[in-house]
């Protein structure tokens, strides 16, 4: 064989495993449709979905949610609990590192914990772990930071104790609140921690571009410890609030997934798309909140009347095409250790007779046909389910009563930050997905010390001091009952007006696998792949 054709041989074979191999060193993409521009990636300033998304795949907190939506360890491989249930002790994993190779401390997160709580940081969601020992405390300024049930026993070694026994703690620390800070990142950046090049995670990704309204990009974490298990080496994320635009550039194959799109397309998408469309129920109720500062809205007939007006048959089968359930209670149904929940009187009731009734009662408090004008703005964020549920909810109130109903809307996040800053508004669109399992996540949306989510201001010391009880009962079932008592208070006063449980609406591309739906919609990134 001559010296050519050996060389040609061994040119075909180079060749041949070049080819092989190529798929295998391709770089695997994820691309996710996020439905919005995250406010921020700072954890103590963060409180909706679409942020929470890309926060825990920067990050991981000691607990996590499987793709099925179950509680497993995370930074802690493993955890104890004393006799009466109020001390847990996390051991850290010994290979939990951050994306600087720099090792995971309990150090770490008794900073970040105490981070949380200071008043200084001014975090919306404090309260969710104020469970923890002197926690509400410090964070009211009643307490100083070492105050906190946090300590590290050694640098793996977390111990957390509550005030409480807290059935549901577990659960709590996978929230993104509970989501770890490097204490030298902080201390060495400040505010820019948050920035690509100074971001240090600990999760499966590390942030490495970030161009608002366009594309956030994340690469695998080759120092996280389950590293040699996360099968994607970069995930981006869009920021698109068009619905139309996330369903085409789906269809286009740019997009993976997406997340939120109008339900008017269920069906078509469903013909077309068939099992890459997922519908799924969940913790979340979307609610009407008013705001009971100001007149009229102050007066409990009123707001009772504009809530027994709303047909939420009509919303469910005419504007989500019956993704979503018509609701009359703020605690959805399904939550295992609260049963059935609270129902107001005229759940019951035919629509006819639930708008004879309401129309009495609007009367009664003077206004309406006869009585003083009724002007009624509603401000929502921009959606189009969300645009035609206020438009048909106007009609109704128009129909009804002869109000003059206006429409106003933002941006999600601007929608979200003019509530939760106390700005005054008549009626407004919200949605409140679970943070746990438990009716006290939902209920706590009422309690008047909640200065960030209790939007209409809702003030009720009868309420409030049931909700306190239910802190300190350890019974399972006396605990149930002051929350069912709880809510059958707000169901009276309809500070809110829960209108239909809400569904998480999913495009899932059939390349991408590893995907599990759950009613905690927990996607993390580290448990899917791409299938080109």
């Amino acid at each position: 064989m001559s010296h050519m054709k050996l060389n040609l041989r061994a040119a075909l074979l180079l060749g041949s495993l070049l080819i092989g191999a190529s798929p295998a060193l391709a770089e695997m993409v994820l691309h996710r449709g996020n439905s919005g521009e995250p406010q921020t990636l700072d954890q103590s300033q963060t409180s909706i979905d679409i942020e929470a998304f890309i926060l825990k795949d920067l990050y991981e907190g000691l607990t996590v949610y499987d793709a099925n939506g179950k509680i497993v360890p995370g930074a802690a491989e493993s955890w104890t609990i004393s006799d009466d249930g109020t001390v847990y002790t996390f051991k850290l994993r010994a290979n939990a590192n951050w994306s600087d190779g720099s090792p995971v401390t309990a150090e770490d997160f008794v900073f970040s914990l105490r981070r949380i709580q200071d008043p200084k940081t001014a975090a919306g969601y404090a309260n969710i772990l104020y469970p923890i020992k002197n926690a509400a405390k410090i964070n009211k300024g009643e307490a100083k930071l070492e105050e906190l049930g946090a300590k590290a026993i050694d640098a793996k070694t977390l111990e957390i104790t509550l005030e409480n026994p807290t059935p549901f703690f577990i659960e709590l620390l996978s929230h993104q609140s509970a989501l770890p800070v490097s204490k030298a990142s902080f201390e060495k950046n400040g505010a820019d921690f948050v920035k690509p090049g100074k971001l240090v995670g600990n999760g499966a990704f590390k942030l490495v571009e970030h161009v608002p309204n366009d594309h956030l990009t994340v690469v695998k974490n080759e120092n996280y410890w389950d590293a040699a298990n996360v099968k994607l080496d970069k995930v981006i994320f869009y920021p698109i609030d068009d619905q139309a635009a996330n369903v085409r550039r789906f269809e286009a194959g740019e997009l993976h997934l997406v997340y939120n799109f109008a339900s008017d397309q269920i069906e078509r998408l469903r013909a077309q798309y068939a099992d890459q469309v997922h519908v799924t129920p969940s913790f979340a109720t979307y609610y009407y909140p008013f705001d009971t500062r100001a007149e009229p809205f102050s007066d409990v007939r009123v707001r009772r009347a504009l809530s027994m007006a709303v047909d939420r048959d009509f919303l469910s089968t005419e504007i989500f095409n019956e993704s979503k359930l018509p609701m009359y209670s703020l605690v959805p149904p399904g939550i295992e250790n609260y049963g059935k929940p609270e129902l107001p009187d005229f759940a019951e009731m035919s629509q006819l007779d639930r708008e004879d009734k309401a129309i009495e009662l609007m009367k009664e408090a003077g206004y309406g046909e006869g009585g003083k004008p009724l002007n009624i703005e509603i401000r929502y964020n921009t959606n189009p389910n969300h645009e035609r549920a206020a438009t048909a909810v106007a009609d109704m109130w128009k129909k009804t009563f002869g109000a003059n109903v206006t429409l106003v809307n933002l941006d999600i996040s601007s929608h979200y930050a003019y509530l939760q800053e106390g700005g005054k508004f008549n009626v407004a669109r919200a949605g409140w997905v679970a943070d746990y399992a438990d009716a006290e996540n939902f209920l706590n949306l009422n309690y008047s010390g909640n200065k960030t989510f209790n939007y209409g201001h809702y003030n009720n010391p009868e309420f409030d001091e049931l909700l306190q009880k239910s802190y300190k009962e350890r019974d399972p079932a006396a605990r149930s009952k002051l929350l069912h008592q709880a809510e059958a208070l707000v169901m009276r006063d309809q500070p809110i007006a829960p209108l239909v449980n809400d569904a998480n609406f999913w495009l899932v591309s059939s390349k991408v696998k590893g995907w599990g739906d759950n009613g905690n919609n927990e996607h993390l990134s580290k448990y899917l792949s791409v299938e080109e």
